[in-house]
């Protein structure tokens, strides 16, 4: 594969990385707080041994979270969940 493949593969990737750090984190502090610590707390974004490692593998918890909970949320209110998360528990760059 060539190099402009390559690269050209990458910009979906940045992309998607810059809208979850410009997502509204107070709509995802308001959603999280209606849907999901309501249940569990806080303690699972804050334990020792989290499962959640990067900012992308984030996202792809809060969307299965949406989904098993069957909340139809739409991609911006998981982006702000996301943005909220990372910017009060995760710290990811």
């Amino acid at each position: 594969m060539n190099r402009f493949i390559r690269a050209t593969a990458l910009f979906p990737l940045l992309a998607a990385t810059q809208t979850l750090q410009a997502a509204d984190a107070d709509t995802g502090k308001s959603l999280l707080e209606s849907n999901c610590t309501s249940c569990h707390g806080d303690a699972v974004y804050t334990r020792e041994n989290r499962r959640v490692t990067t900012l992308d593998g984030l996202n792809a918890q809060v969307m299965r979270c949406d989904q098993s909970l069957g909340l139809k949320w739409f991609d911006d209110d998981i982006d702000a969940v996301t943005s909220y998360l990372n910017k009060t528990y995760y710290h990811f760059k």
